[in-house]
């Protein structure tokens, strides 16, 4: 997958922007319960870039939840309009997780990982040469 960088994105508002410098190193489709929640919608997206290639302008707040894998995951959100923005893990983490659907520029699933895919709603198409994980890869 080719990616023409700089790409941009930021919440439904405008309170919180990004700019991401570096090619993102993958995309997931996650179909399980947490996703599907915070997302609203029958997944979530999520593009992975490294942590010093993301640059964000405007404050967000965060909160914190546990994940299957025993890790806590940091949630960054637009304290005005709630907009959920980026996922990081632990400090030593060298990533981030952008979400999708709030980049300027929609990611292409063409090539997606589909991860959770044993969680997914009845009726979603998954494309039949993606790469899909039951649960979430190692």
């Amino acid at each position: 997958m080719t990616w023409d960088v700089p790409l941009t994105g930021g919440c439904q508002c405008g309170e919180v922007r990004y700019r991401i410098t570096a090619p993102p190193e993958d995309v997931f489709v996650c179909h399980c319960t947490e996703c599907r929640a915070q997302s609203a919608s029958a997944f979530g997206i999520s593009v992975y870039v490294v942590r010093g290639a993301f640059h964000v302008t405007g404050d967000t707040q965060s909160w914190s939840r546990p994940t299957d894998s025993q890790s806590i995951t940091h949630c960054h959100f637009c304290p005005v309009c709630g907009s959920r923005v980026w996922h990081k893990g632990p400090p030593d983490d060298p990533i981030v997780s952008v979400k999708g659907g709030s980049l300027d520029a929609p990611p292409d699933l063409t090539h997606a990982v589909h991860i959770w895919t044993r969680s997914k709603l009845p009726g979603v198409i998954i494309p039949e040469r993606a790469v899909q994980h039951q649960k979430e890869p190692a």
